[in-house]
């Protein structure tokens, strides 16, 4: 499995580094080989049109993440919620990472592709300040549903489960306690 890690702040440990650190463990100890990306240390550009998408090669930084993502047979996403999304250096790492020829192909100008990922489960982990229950209801979890359908789905990742966690600046440490243990127990199960 491969654990891509996606908060950006590389200064300092968060949550996310915490729930991913007991996936991790969890799987270790249930016998999984677990390979981590850790994206807020890695050097990269943004894409910044369709010619540079599409035509130059990846970063020689993003070598080793793409080789585990294509090793994993489940891949584990952890990030929190900014401003109603993933934060911006997850997102250009998907753009780079995921580009045609690794992550699908194009089926002539149909504009659908070939999926290249086919076989993959993920998981899909996101911390966030509002609570679970406003997200999915108000907010009808948007972004998640969107990365699941239009980037994992798109590319054959299935299938593809949730853990989100909510209000967590509020969260007292027998709350944190208790969700990294359920990462734990979701990491020896590794789907």
């Amino acid at each position: 499995m491969a654990i891509i890690q996606g908060h950006p702040d590389a200064a300092r440990k968060h949550l996310c580094h915490a729930l991913a650190d007991a996936y991790a463990k969890g799987a270790e100890e249930a016998g999984h080989q677990v390979r981590r990306v850790e994206v807020a240390m890695l050097d990269f550009a943004f894409l910044r049109s369709k010619h540079a998408y599409e035509e130059t090669d990846l970063p020689p930084a993003l070598e080793p993440a793409q080789q585990a993502i294509g090793w994993a047979d489940h891949l584990v996403f952890v990030y929190p919620l900014w401003m109603g999304t993933m934060p911006a250096m997850l997102k250009a790492f998907l753009e780079q990472a995921f580009r045609p020829g690794f992550a699908f192909s194009m089926v002539g100008g149909s504009g659908m592709g070939r999926k290249l990922l086919k076989g993959k489960s993920a998981r899909v982990v996101v911390t966030m300040g509002m609570s679970v229950f406003l997200y999915r209801w108000y907010f009808r979890a948007h972004s998640v549903k969107s990365f699941e359908r239009n980037i994992l789905g798109f590319c054959g990742i299935g299938p593809i489960s949730e853990s989100l966690f909510g209000g967590v600046e509020g969260a007292d440490e027998p709350k944190r306690l208790a969700w990294l243990a359920k990462m734990r127990v979701l990491g020896r199960i590794a789907r």
